[in-house]
């Protein structure tokens, strides 16, 4: 599974920092939840999220990775449960934003789609 960083050069990294709000999230915090509409994605600056389905974890994701975008990809409900396992920093992004980044940025837009289908060949 790729980074967002690893994909993007320097000034399209800095667009995608730009279009979000960077945010710190407690430990415990669920940031999506399943079974619900695809409103926003995060990218994870600093710290662990517990990815679970029906209270069960199934993967651990950070820095670099992106949360919620898979929803958004491929308009669908969300698939799983996000929560803080670490004090987090996150970038923030809408369903919006995501969908204009996408349309800017044809790398972005690839390196979501590659991470989307590789999970839910997971699921």
């Amino acid at each position: 599974m790729s980074h967002i960083a690893d994909r993007l050069t320097r000034a399209e990294l800095e667009q995608v920092h730009a279009q979000g709000t960077r945010v710190t999230v407690p430990q415990g915090w669920s940031l999506i939840w399943e079974r619900t509409p695809a409103d926003k994605a995060y990218l994870i600056v600093s710290g662990e999220v517990s990815i679970q389905r029906n209270h069960v974890e199934v993967a651990r994701l950070g820095p670099g990775d992106v949360v919620g975008e898979m929803a958004i990809v491929n308009n669908r409900l969300r698939t799983a449960t996000v929560v803080a396992a670490t004090p987090l920093e996150v970038v923030h992004f809408t369903s919006e934003a995501v969908t204009e980044l996408c349309a800017r940025i044809p790398a972005l837009r690839d390196v979501l789609a590659e991470t989307s289908g590789d999970r839910l060949a997971d699921a």
